[in-house]
């Protein structure tokens, strides 16, 4: 946890007897969630364990608005239908967290549609430009001169009056949401509601240990990844980090993950095996022990004996000529996310087909009908010639 707003409030709540409504908010913007996201879902679970009510809002129109938080550039616009698209999938994993027999979810177009334009002018009322302006990242943006748009302005006046309408006890966030749920505290006061609670988690790095984890920086763990991936992965993150991932990402107790640290300090305990015992713990809450055992299996095999994995990803070479496109093949099979990742890639000695580097963007097409490209330490590629299939 990184901020309760207000302690003192949350404990006259809870002395009342009476189960909390905890919201929380997610705006499916994307088909898949990642381990980042989990970070806040297991506290909304810890609250079901607890007896209280959790409330998932699914962001139907607020995702076609789009978080500003966090953002030094404005999202892109997504249409109601890739929304509620994604909403199901969202809703179908984050059960995987959530226990389903006990959460109430809501979708935000149920009040948002009946708003006529009158009632969006009232509600815009409710604050001002300039306290909008405070938020850090609006600040970062206008210095940078970077566009704000003005549907951005109203994204935390729609995130409030989501408590308002559920009437919200709690709400929880990343510790970048805190504007947005204190806004939610007013449109509640303001609405003859008792102000929520706002419970912020700390955002979690992503593999390249800066970052916070994000599909748009390519550097995530998504919670649907194969277990093999998911494994090498997690494997991957920095030493130090790892310890910020077992707190926020798994049950283990922190004594235990204290004892740990004390040993790796000492040098009496290995940094790479405490690294295995945390991916396996990830990829057996996600696809069970027996999947965990393998997928830990397959990474020794792997890359403790630089074995090439029983398994891997195949893609058909239908150019033709006597040059290979390794950037247009690592993008397209998804071992790159963009050009730049894939440059960066070759140039850092990252790529190799056949175990020997490649040096340049497009080289020599290998004779044997196939071969394995492979990028980084654990992304591999059978690629086949299409005239040999």
């Amino acid at each position: 946890m990184v901020a309760l707003i207000e302690r003192s409030e949350l404990r006259e709540k809870l002395l009342r007897g009476t189960p909390l409504r905890v919201k929380l908010g997610v705006d499916p913007t994307a088909a898949d969630l990642h381990l980042g996201f989990t970070v806040v879902l297991r506290k909304l679970r810890q609250f079901q364990e607890l007896g209280h009510q959790a409330v998932l809002i699914i962001g139907s129109y607020t995702a076609q608005v789009g978080d500003p938080s966090g953002r030094d550039k404005t999202r892109p616009q997504l249409s109601e239908a890739q929304v509620l698209a994604n909403a199901e999938q969202y809703l179908s994993q984050a059960c995987r967290v959530l226990d389903r027999t006990r959460l109430e979810v809501r979708y935000n177009g149920e009040w948002f549609s009946r708003l006529g334009f009158m009632d969006v002018i009232r509600l815009l009322a409710k604050t001002t430009v300039a306290r909008t302006l405070e938020r850090e990242d609006f600040t970062q943006r206008m210095q940078a001169g970077t566009a704000i748009h003005l549907h951005e302005l109203i994204y935390p006046l729609m995130q409030g009056y989501d408590s308002v309408m559920i009437n919200a006890d709690v709400e929880l966030g990343g510790n970048d949401q805190t504007f947005n749920l204190m806004v939610g505290r007013d449109l509640q006061r303001d609405a003859g509601q008792e102000p929520q609670i706002c419970l912020t988690m700390p955002l979690l790095e992503g593999l390249d240990g800066v970052r916070k984890m994000s599909k748009s920086y390519g550097n995530y763990v998504g919670i649907t990844d194969a277990p093999h991936d998911m494994f090498g992965k997690i494997m991957s993150i920095g030493d130090g980090l790892m310890w910020k991932y077992f707190e926020l990402l798994t049950d283990v107790p922190l004594e235990q993950v204290g004892a740990w640290q004390a040993g790796v300090r000492a040098g009496s305990a290995h940094p790479m095996e405490i690294k295995k015992t945390l991916a396996g713990t990830i990829v057996a809450q996600y696809h069970g022990g027996d999947a965990a055992t393998a997928a830990r299996a397959e990474f020794e095999r792997v890359f403790s004996q630089h074995a090439l994995p029983d398994e891997m990803p195949d893609y058909t070479l239908r150019e033709g000529g006597a040059e290979l496109d390794v950037v247009r093949v690592l993008i397209e099979a998804q071992l790159a996310p963009s050009t730049s990742e894939a440059r960066r890639l070759i140039q850092q000695g990252a790529v190799s087909i056949d175990e020997v580097k490649v040096s340049a963007l497009r080289v020599p097409l290998p004779a044997a009908a196939s071969f394995v490209l492979r990028a980084g330490k654990r992304r591999f590629l059978r690629v086949t010639r299409a005239s040999e299939i």
